[in-house]
C-alpha cells in the first residue's frame, strides 16, 4: 500500500469548529495529483450524503465510513417514521455498528433546536472518523481520506454558523424594534398627559 507521508506530514492539524485551513476541492486536487490512480479514484466515494446502493470499494476506511453512516441514517429515519406515522415500510436499518445506532437514538431524542441536532450528528461524525483511524497507519490513504471526510464537515459547520448568526442577528434586531416601539408609545403616552396637563392650567387661568 501506498505511502503519503510526505504529502500528510505537511498539512495542518485539524481542530473540531475550526475554520478550514483550505476548500475541500482544493485538498481534492491536491491530493489526487499526488496519489496513485487506484487511491485517487476512491476519493469519488467520499461524501456526506447518504450512499444506499454503493458498493464496497475495497478500502477498508471507506467502507466502515459508509457502513456507520448508512447505519445511522436508516436507524434514524425509521425512528422518525415510526414517531410521525406509527409505521415504517423502509429497509430493515442494520444494528452495527453499535454506536452509530446509539448516535441515533441520541439524535432522535434530542430536544434541542434542528440546528443543534444537526451540530451533534456532525460531531459525531468527526469522532467516528478518528475512530476510524485509530490503530492504522496515519500516513497511508487512509489518513488522507479522513482529512477530506473532516475538511468537508469544518465546511459544513461554517454554514451553521452563517445561520446560527443570522438567526441571532433577527433575534437581536427585533428585541430592538420592540424596545424601539415601547420607547415610541411611553412618549406619546407622556406627550398626552403633558397636554392634557397644559389644557387644565389654561382652562383654569381663564
Amino acid at each position: 500500500m501506498a505511502s503519503y507521508y510526505y504529502l500528510v506530514a505537511q498539512l495542518p492539524f485539524l481542530f473540531y469548529e475550526q475554520k478550514p485551513p483550505m476548500s475541500s476541492q482544493k485538498f481534492k486536487e491536491l491530493a489526487v495529483s499526488l496519489m496513485t490512480k487506484k487511491d485517487a479514484s476512491l476519493m469519488e466515494y467520499l461524501s456526506l450524503e447518504y450512499q444506499p446502493f454503493a458498493k464496497k470499494t475495497g478500502c477498508k476506511f471507506i467502507d466502515n465510513w459508509r457502513k456507520w453512516e448508512n447505519t445511522l441514517r436508516l436507524n434514524l429515519g425509521k425512528s422518525r417514521a415510526l414517531n410521525l406515522y406509527n409505521e415504517y415500510t423502509g429497509e430493515i436499518p442494520p444494528d452495527v455498528p453499535e454506536d452509530a445506532v446509539y448516535t441515533a437514538t441520541n439524535l432522535f431524542s434530542h430536544e434541542g433546536t434542528p440546528l443543534e441536532g444537526e451540530m451533534l450528528f456532525d460531531r459525531a461524525r468527526w469522532n467516528v472518523i478518528e475512530d476510524l483511524l485509530a490503530g492504522s497507519n496515519y500516513f497511508d490513504r487512509g489518513g488522507v481520506y479522513a482529512y477530506f471526510l473532516k475538511l468537508l464537515l469544518l465546511e459544513r459547520h461554517q454554514l451553521f454558523n452563517i445561520e446560527k448568526g443570522f438567526a441571532e442577528y433577527k433575534s437581536i434586531y427585533a428585541e430592538i424594534i420592540k424596545n424601539a416601539q415601547v420607547c415610541v408609545f411611553t412618549s406619546t403616552e407622556a406627550a398626552s398627559e403633558v397636554e392634557e396637563v397644559s389644557a387644565g392650567v389654561a382652562s383654569s387661568e381663564a
